[in-house]
């Protein structure tokens, strides 16, 4: 039996999404963030001594990392499915994608998070000024335009087509999804990138999506 191991409000999500969408069954193990620095706790420590989360085990087998993950299951159980031809231009997009979307995509989103919670954190009233006036020169010179720039270029290579590979649902759309999902949440992803939200409204209504966030509980990035 696979077992998810949960973090809420994470990237994990969209493991259980994928595996509804293979039709696999799964138990899932839930694990909640500290409260105070919103990190996983240390139990998770005991499945991979990284302690973070998505993991998955399958019997003897522990699987960390979305990207392997995702790959993992495909190649394991979804004989054929969710995956383009091999050498196919989709194939190559498919790659790419499975790459992109943690390995370039998501740095500027996390360093968002990281200032916002920086901008916003208690501090003596003497440090409060400055310590804001970095966060806010650091997001608006750098960050911002950086997530612009990758929102830009994803609306522009999504194109015309309903999927990231192509006209074919893959495992490359489950894995751009938290990065769309996050941005949409709080990095600028809105009217003006109109082929990105269409997408999200695409992969909302998947009934394996619907089924994942029933089973994976509340998912804040999508409010």
């Amino acid at each position: 039996m696979i077992i998810v191991h949960h973090l809420n409000n994470s990237r994990s999500q969209r493991i259980l999404w994928l595996l509804e969408e293979l039709g696999l069954e799964y138990e899932i193990k839930s694990y909640k963030r500290d409260p105070v620095t919103m990190l996983a706790p240390a139990a998770l420590r005991a499945v991979h001594p990284l302690g973070k989360s998505p993991v998955i085990s399958d019997g003897n087998i522990v699987v960390a990392e979305s990207g392997a993950i995702i790959e993992y299951l495909i190649e394991r159980y979804g004989k054929g499915a969710l995956i383009p031809t091999p050498g196919s231009p989709a194939k190559r997009r498919y790659t790419y994608y499975m790459h992109y979307a943690e390995g370039s995509a998501m740095t500027p989103l996390l360093m968002k998070l990281v200032f916002d919670r920086l901008e916003n954190s208690p501090m003596p009233f003497f440090v409060r000024p400055v310590a804001r006036g970095i966060a806010q020169k650091v997001k608006s010179s750098y960050i911002m335009p950086q997530i612009k720039q990758h929102l830009s270029f994803l609306e522009a290579d999504l194109g015309n087509a309903p999927w990231f590979a192509g006209d074919a649902f893959s495992g490359a759309d489950i894995q751009i999804s938290f990065v769309l999902e996050a941005a949409n949440a709080r990095g600028g992803l809105n009217e003006k990138y109109p082929k990105l939200t269409g997408f999200l409204k695409r992969i909302h209504a998947r009934p394996a999506y619907i089924r994942g966030l029933e089973r994976g509980g509340p998912y804040e990035l999508i409010k």
